[in-house]
């Protein structure tokens, strides 16, 4: 086809971009900005972890994009460096709790970490006592310091409650070569006060708090990684400043700056221009302000969408503390009759639940209710500037 060659053609000279890489969130720079006495705090904490010392677990918070991850991820490689040449054998693990299939269950994460040392469990099937089992014979082999930095944390404890932090931080009682200390990231700020207060008094911990940065600190931020990002004389006057504000009105979030920064760049080059513009990064911003909820409602199956509007108007009506499979079952084959639809099975429905939960849009709890068996506790998680468009495209494409 002609006009596929045109466009290959148009990309086989790179006129935008030096190196892309820069502008990813994972890219880890060899200088972070603003974030000086964080970082000096965060390895004052760890530094005992160099002399073979278990230190207090370190809880880090702020919003997104606040440098949270990448800070800790910066002293995780000092320090590292550091122990490379000292006699202390000292492992830092990261996980991302809000990993799908890896951080939904305390048998999971365990399974997670367990692969991270090095070690095999299957991915379900052994009890969990079983597994942690596993994991203190793994990390017992020899005499080491194990820091488990654990990114979003608040949303493992919010699928499978705070037991798992409580029995990770009770291992150290039962480890005689290893010792573990946990770093947890997180974007509530009150996500401590939410936890069990056995579970607090449990961890020991010290807290750091990360502020959003300013629209003059992200517009420097900005201006660094471009200056590497980017070929000479691309980005026009006013550019960088106008990402920094979008993302300063938008609780001061780096992360946001550099993708708005990024995409203006990549719709620069798929215009075939040879520099990024003020109109490329509003087009940027529109384009990353449709936001993907909205269009899963409207691409989404229509049993998957009757059943994502029951849990909305159940969240809604607020005649419920909380919500369960079986409310939403009840409401489901309400809306079924009225919208003369197939009403399927509970467990069918119970499917579809959880795939709800997969895409981010609910959170799904399993609560066991004893003899009486389990069910799940359902907490919608579609931000509340959306819900009623949400909810809109869910009526007319069900014909509510």
């Amino acid at each position: 086809m002609p006009q596929l060659d045109d466009i290959f053609n148009a990309f086989s000279e790179n006129k935008i971009f030096e190196d892309k890489f820069v502008l990813q969130a994972n890219f880890i720079p060899e200088n972070i900005s603003h974030r000086d006495k964080q970082i000096e705090q965060i390895a004052s904490i760890l530094a005992p972890t160099l002399r073979g010392e278990r230190t207090s677990n370190l809880f880090v918070y702020g919003q997104t994009g606040t440098g949270k991850t990448l800070s800790v991820q910066f002293v995780r490689d000092e320090l590292l460096k550091r122990a490379k040449n000292s006699d202390v054998k000292l492992r830092i693990e990261y996980l991302n709790c809000k990993l799908k299939q890896v951080a939904d269950t305390e048998y999971r994460i365990l399974a997670e970490m367990i692969k991270k040392l090095g070690g095999e469990v299957p991915s379900t099937g052994l009890p969990t006592q079983q597994v942690y089992n596993r994991f203190i014979e793994l990390i017992e082999q020899e005499k080491q310091i194990i820091v488990l930095v654990l990114d979003e944390i608040d949303q493992a404890v919010k699928k499978i409650s705070d037991n798992f932090l409580y029995n990770l931080t009770r291992l150290n009682t039962e480890l005689n070569n290893a010792q573990i200390c946990v770093v947890g990231i997180s974007n509530d700020l009150n996500f401590l006060e939410s936890l069990d207060p056995r579970v607090r008094s449990s961890l020991g911990e010290e807290e750091l708090i990360f502020a959003p940065y300013n629209a003059l600190q992200l517009q420097e931020i900005l201006s660094k990684r471009s200056c590497r990002a980017f070929k000479k004389n691309v980005v026009e006057d006013g550019v960088i400043s106008k990402c920094a504000a979008y993302a300063a009105r938008e609780h001061g979030d780096a992360r946001r700056a550099l993708d708005l920064l990024r995409v203006a760049g990549e719709l620069a080059e798929r215009d075939g221009k040879e520099k990024v513009s003020l109109c490329h990064v509003d087009l940027a911003n529109d384009k990353m302000d449709r936001d993907k909820i909205l269009d899963l409602m409207h691409s989404a199956p229509k049993q998957l969408q009757l059943v994502l509007f029951s849990i909305i108007s159940l969240t809604e009506s607020k005649k419920l503390d909380k919500i369960f499979t079986g409310d939403i079952y009840n409401f489901y084959q309400q809306l079924c009759q009225k919208s003369r639809t197939e009403i399927l099975t509970q467990r069918r429905v119970g499917d579809l639940i959880a795939e709800s939960d997969m895409l981010g849009l609910i959170n799904a709890r399993v609560i066991s209710k004893g003899r009486h068996g389990r069910t799940r506790e359902i907490v919608l998680s579609i931000p509340a500037a959306i819900l009623e468009k949400a909810k809109g495209i869910l009526r007319d494409s069900l014909n509510l």
